[in-house]
């Protein structure tokens, strides 16, 4: 069995998830993965999808043609493969989709995120698949910013009422252009999936794997008129449906009856940091200037080390 740490669980896997950290044998795992039957379709489901069913405790995943996850209480993944799987595919949704939504399944808020460490906090980078989120943490690590996790983070209010990010354990996955762009050819990796020319990148830095206090959360548009390049705070309503909107597949907030959390989140992250809009150009020739832009603007705020 392999040993991970991911968003600060203990991972115990039967199958090499080359994306991922080792991590030390130690205790029991929070949760297992190993394959096995997965069924076709879900007894008793309670809200169905394309691909995907879901009931108390349950939740079926198909990727058809390639894997069938079965996701059980928060704390198991079972997969069973198609015939069109092929090296590398299974892991790869196992350490993205799969283990998303099982930690929706845990009852936690995950944001679809890259984040980057400033002056001992986290500062997060919202938006979709191809918004340019784990390009732009990899150009900080160039600039000397550790990364703290890529794709999607876990945040959880400690008692305190700070929010939290918890490292994420697992390499950043970067297009061939970026990794060119950015000279990172000497640290790229195994492609995540078979012909798909995208590579898991070692980091220039890696965060401490201590929890961070929430910095700031950008939530990242391209500038397309009328919109132009700048950073703009919402009110704390537009603030708190931005954070729920970035969930780590928005739809199952919904179906899991999670949007208080979200609210919640929104709120204490208002308090302590900030939640922006992030409008940039998405030429890698504009990247020096959001950089710059950004840099400016942690130095302008109330976000400074030492700030509560």
């Amino acid at each position: 069995m392999y040993r991970y740490r991911i968003s600060g669980l203990t991972v115990s896997s039967d199958i090499e998830m080359p994306g991922a950290y080792p991590a030390a044998a130690e205790g029991a795992a929070a949760i297992v993965i190993c394959g096995g039957a997965v069924p076709d379709a879900l007894d008793g489901a309670l809200a169905t999808g394309p691909t995907w069913a879901m009931a108390p405790g349950q939740f079926l995943l198909r990727i058809p043609g390639i894997v069938r996850f079965a996701l059980t209480q928060g704390r198991q993944i079972t997969y069973q493969t198609e015939k069109q799987a092929e090296a590398g595919d299974v892991a790869a949704f196992l350490l993205g989709t799969a283990f998303g939504i099982l930690l929706h399944q845990r009852d936690q808020v995950v944001l679809h995120a890259s984040g980057i460490a400033v002056r001992g906090r986290a500062v997060l980078f919202l938006g979709p698949s191809g918004a340019g989120k784990s390009t732009l943490a990899a150009a900080f690590g160039q600039r000397g910013y550790p990364l703290v996790t890529d794709d999607f983070c876990v945040v959880r209010i400690d008692p305190a009422g700070i929010p939290l990010v918890h490292p994420d354990g697992r390499l950043p996955k970067l297009w061939t252009q970026a990794i060119e762009r950015l000279d990172l050819a000497d640290r790229r990796g195994v492609a995540v999936r078979g012909k798909l020319q995208k590579f898991y990148v070692e980091p220039l830095l890696a965060g401490s794997g201590e929890p961070l206090p929430v910095g700031a959360v950008y939530a990242l548009r391209e500038a397309r008129a009328p919109l132009q390049p700048g950073i703009e705070r919402p009110n704390i309503v537009d603030a708190a449906l931005l954070l729920r909107s970035n969930a780590y597949r928005p739809r199952l907030v919904a179906q899991m009856d999670q949007r208080a959390r979200y609210f919640e989140l929104a709120a204490a992250i208002g308090n302590r940091a900030g939640i922006f809009h992030l409008t940039r150009e998405l030429s890698f020739g504009a990247m020096a200037d959001v950089i710059a832009g950004l840099e400016r603007h942690w130095e302008e705020t109330e976000f400074r080390a030492g700030a509560a």
